[in-house]
């Protein structure tokens, strides 16, 4: 590998070469920021499913029978808190809102038509609220749902404020997508902004240095240009971008090139003692760091592009996005950094400018004890450590999923007040009824379709199923069945996996020849976690080989790569009992999204191991003149500062997602800051080395 890199790196160290480096970075920034925006194609209406899946099919099916009715529903909600809600008051703001004749909607149910007695199915038991159904257009792009919802909402309001007594909400799929895209938009904006001064504020607290903290921001800065600018051409190429894939992707973009710059600057400090032009001191200290950098990154990398594999295609879509800006990232830690630090040379380190000559040690206040304590105490503090992750790992049988989506918002947001009002007041089902498709190999009498309807009836989750629609050859029947229970639970999911199972049987008792499909949001979330779970084993097996395919490449050694592995698997499973354990008590989530676990494992596993490496790379390079003991102290008092000092400016970074209002983003980055943390101070400091002491003898 440094038969590749070392040419690069040399050229990149010179005057000359730095400062071409720095102009072909700055010529590509603003060259690509006159391209195609990013935003223009995140997408919020993703398909996470793949095209196989039976709710997918079922809904294509629908889609080819019933081409008319697949819009995107919605639901308005009317609702008095006080007391009964006013029917005039609901005709009224209805009618404001047809009368604006909003393009995008299809179509509204007009209640102001219908006899009292219809509108009872409208109405709660209480009577204190309304529900109406509204449906898009098909084919919508991505950012119509906002514009259509915030129109709607605006004239719905002006009119409900007139009433005096009505409160109005849009919700449903229509109303929670079009809120989605608005909440995305505000919390990217604002994440970028939190990532950006945590890690300023981090940079100087830490090396009391501004330079030091500009530096590795400036080079962040431009990278996440390039990297955002092309992922944007990859959109204008046709890639779906999901919107919380982009979210994610720009803080791995900081926190990795920000950790790439402390490494090399860490070394460039100790080789500037050592030669007096500045240049020289950076072509050695990338010799020392550009190998082990470039490893770290490729495992990165290759964690990424192992989701190619996986069958959930919000895994998938992280393959391509995430790999550009992993490579560009790579790119950007072997040119763009080395560069950015010699051409400022030793003002970089102002007000400790490291000198030339100056031969004595490097005081390491805390790494040195803990690395004499450590090599001499391995056992103890080792075996401390496996204990703790051991018992906290086992807090991972406690893991439940969350699968109601719309709980992971904002208690404010409309469509989400919206939601829990309909839950309240109405069956829960109504949230998300089933559509149910029957391909008959006969023509359906009236009979059977009503002896259909009672066998599903029969179940006492079923709250009502309703005859939606009938081909004109009445071979094929559309159905909606809202469950007794809220849709997104635990309970729903069960229970309609049971009913696809058994649904032979179920057109059996209505002596129906032929087949039977459901599709909706229950039956998606039925695929959903069916698709995950065989993903999660898919994604841990192929990561883990190929990962440890590269350990041996980079560490020439059979039994290393093993161990190094090994405590990397623990530590993400003890972050995930601990953290599982924490958002509950602090935050009270007890419950997590099905994609928590695994966005956890591939950034834990593919970041966590980046420690590992700078620790055995730099354990390497002293072994060749020290006793395993002695080399190992070494590694572990020059790493020991960079490495923590990193790892708590990673843990932070990744913490910034906690600003988002979005529940599945907050755990992610909570459960990521604790498992960096357990990474970067007990597997890095203390597991790790237990372990080499263990297996790696002196040569006799």
């Amino acid at each position: 590998m440094n038969k590749f890199l070392n040419p690069i790196t040399d050229w990149v160290s010179t005057k000359r070469g730095a400062w071409i480096t720095l102009i072909i970075w700055l010529v590509l920034m603003i060259g690509l920021s006159a391209g195609p925006k990013l935003g223009d194609y995140k997408v919020s209406n993703f398909q996470s499913l793949p095209d196989d899946a039976q709710s997918i099919i079922a809904e294509n099916k629908l889609s080819e029978f019933f081409p008319n009715d697949q819009g995107t529903p919605g639901i308005l909600v009317f609702h008095n808190e006080n007391g009964e809600v006013n029917v005039d008051s609901v005709k009224a703001i209805l009618g404001a809102i047809i009368d604006e004749n909003i393009e995008g909607i299809d179509q509204i149910v007009d209640i102001s038509a219908l006899p009292p007695q219809a509108l009872a199915g409208f109405t709660s038991e209480d009577k204190t609220t309304m529900i109406i159904p509204m449906v898009l257009e098909q084919g919508l792009g991505n950012k119509a749902y906002e514009e259509i919802n915030d129109h709607a909402s605006e004239i719905g309001n002006e009119a409900a404020e007139a009433t005096g007594d009505t409160a109005f909400y849009i919700t449903g799929p229509a109303g929670i997508a079009g809120d989605t895209i608005k909440l995305f938009e505000q919390a990217d904006f604002q994440l970028l902004f939190a990532t950006i001064f945590i890690i300023l504020i981090l940079l100087i607290i830490i090396y009391r240095s501004p330079l030091l903290a500009f530096i590795p921001l400036l080079a962040t800065v431009i990278v996440y240009q390039v990297a955002n600018q092309t992922i944007a051409l990859m959109g204008a190429a046709g890639l779906e971008i999901n919107n919380s894939t982009t979210s994610i992707m720009s803080i791995l973009l900081f926190a990795a090139v920000i950790d790439y710059s402390l490494f090399v600057f860490s070394r460039y400090r100790e080789e500037l003692n050592h030669y007096e032009n500045k240049y020289e001191a950076m072509k050695y200290a990338m010799r020392a760091t550009g190998e082990p950098v470039f490893f770290a990154g490729g495992t990165v990398l290759a964690a990424m592009l192992v989701l190619f594999f996986a069958d959930f295609r919000d895994y998938q879509n992280f393959a391509p996005i995430f790999g550009a800006a992993v490579f560009i990232i790579m790119l950007g830690s072997v040119t763009l950094v080395p560069a950015l630090f010699a051409l400022f040379g030793r003002k970089a380190f102002w007000p400790k400018v490291p000198k030339f000559g100056e031969t004595k040690e490097v005081k390491h206040g805390i790494w040195g004890p803990i690395a004499k304590f450590v090599v001499n105490k391995p056992f103890l503090s080792g075996g401390l450590v496996l204990a703790f992750m051991l018992i906290t790992s086992l807090n991972v049988l406690n893991l439940e999923y969350e699968f109601d989506t719309v709980k992971s918002f904002p208690e404010d947001l409309p469509s989400r007040v919206g939601y829990e009002i309909v839950e309240t007041k109405f069956d829960k089902g109504e949230l998300a009824p089933t559509s149910i498709l029957v391909e008959s190999n006969e023509k359906l009498t009236e009979e059977q379709i009503t002896a259909l309807s009672d066998a599903l009836l029969s179940d006492e989750l079923i709250a009502s199923v309703r005859t939606s629609a009938v081909s004109e050859d009445a071979t094929k029947l559309k159905l909606s069945m809202a469950f007794d229970l809220n849709p997104y639970s635990s309970e729903a999911i069960e229970k309609l996996e049971e009913m696809r199972d058994n649904g032979a049987d179920t057109l059996k008792l209505a002596n129906i020849d032929g087949e039977i499909h459901f599709a909706g949001t229950t039956a998606k979330l039925v695929d959903e976690r069916n698709v995950n779970n065989a993903d999660i084993y898919k994604i841990v097996l192929l990561e883990t080989l190929l990962i440890l395919v590269l350990l041996f490449v980079l560490t020439r050694s059979w039994k290393m790569p093993i161990y190094m592995m090994a405590t990397i698997l623990v530590s993400y499973l003890s972050a995930l009992g601990l953290g599982l354990f924490l958002v509950d008590l602090f935050f009270g989530y007890e419950a997590i999204s099905t994609r928590v676990p695994v966005y956890a494992f591939i950034f834990l596993v593919a970041l966590g191991i980046d420690y590992n490496i700078i620790l055995v790379s730099r354990f390497l390079e002293e072994r060749k003149t020290h006793t395993v003991k002695e080399a190992l102290e070494i590694a572990i008092r020059n790493t020991g500062g960079v490495i923590s000092s990193a790892g708590v400016i990673l843990a932070a970074t990744f913490a910034a997602l906690m600003t988002m209002p979005i529940a599945d983003l907050f755990v992610f980055g909570f459960m990521v800051s604790v498992g960096i943390l357990i990474d970067t101070f007990l597997v890095r400091g203390m597991l790790l080395p237990m372990l080499i002491l263990l297996f790696e003898k002196d040569k006799k």
